[in-house]
């Protein structure tokens, strides 16, 4: 089977953005859990491979490591099958555009999806990454002190910059992540899935933009590590401007950009093959 042209991709993409809103709020629940924790792997991955790496020697290379090692997140979300709430924050709304869903659908579904992602990012950062020692403190030595160190320099470039720039970072993030999303609809097969996704995802990690749910891993594991300077208000304040950054660039330049160029003027047909169904 060849690849979807992106016409027909738009069409996936909403239908897919409807039926997210139709199950129970305990099975979206458990499905951005499982998700929250899956980009929480990703990102625990980057932090181990990129550490102990000297900046002086090695220069940027340790952003391009850890943005090539974080697509595990991605990948295990969009193959395996669960909820992430900056691709949602493109699929849902899309199929709002298209008449199928309320605005009350998208914010509950938005809502609920980011809760679930948090209790699953919190639950790898504290038990998995804090407890299990992978990532150490300032006492630790060998590798669980060079994942500590890597942590610092990762929590410290999400709690130092101005809220402008965390929330254009924001916008960056999920402008690329739901390019991926939408790349890996294109594909019939999972190796094309997977290559659809990683280069965006590389991309947005390697210039440091902001993904608010990864960053519900990073800071409370850097919390719970004991790194200095770096506390709950700064993790709420992190969040609210990434997730509103991820909000835009996921509503503005890619939902509504491919509604309005393949979806505006052209037939709902998944709608219009449901009504005759329904009439009989």
């Amino acid at each position: 089977m060849t690849a979807r042209e992106p016409a027909e991709m738009a069409q996936v993409a909403a239908e897919t953005g409807a039926k997210k809103t139709h199950r129970s709020w305990d099975r979206v629940l458990v499905s951005s859990f499982l998700a929250g924790a899956y980009i929480s792997f990703g990102a625990l991955v980057a932090v181990t491979v990129s550490s102990g790496l000297d900046p002086s020697t090695w220069g940027t290379l340790p952003t391009l490591f850890m943005g090539a090692a974080f697509t595990l997140g991605l990948v295990l979300v969009l193959i395996a099958g669960s909820d992430l709430a900056t691709g949602n924050m493109m699929l849902v709304p899309l199929g709002a555009m298209r008449g199928r869903l309320s605005g009350a659908d998208v914010a509950k579904n938005l809502t609920l999806v980011l809760l679930g992602n948090l209790l699953g990012a919190l639950f790898v950062a504290f038990f998995l990454a804090v407890q299990t020692k992978v990532i150490g403190d300032a006492g630790s030595e060998g590798n669980a002190l060079l994942t500590y160190e890597r942590l610092v320099t990762v929590a410290e470039g999400k709690t130092d910059h101005t809220a402008w720039e965390t929330f254009l970072r924001g916008v960056g993030c999920n402008w690329l992540v739901c390019l991926a999303v939408w790349m890996s609809l294109a594909a019939t097969t999972v190796s094309g899935k997977i290559l659809a996704i990683f280069f965006p995802i590389m991309a947005f990690v390697a210039m440091g933009f902001d993904h608010v749910v990864a960053n519900m891993f990073f800071i409370p594991a850097a919390i719970w590590a004991g790194v200095p300077d770096v506390g709950w208000g700064d993790a709420l304040w992190n969040w609210l401007l990434a997730g509103s950054g991820n909000l835009v660039g996921a509503v503005v330049f890619v939902a509504t950009s491919y509604w309005y160029l393949f979806l505006k003027d052209q037939p709902d047909k998944a709608a219009a093959a449901k009504e005759p169904a329904e009439r009989a």
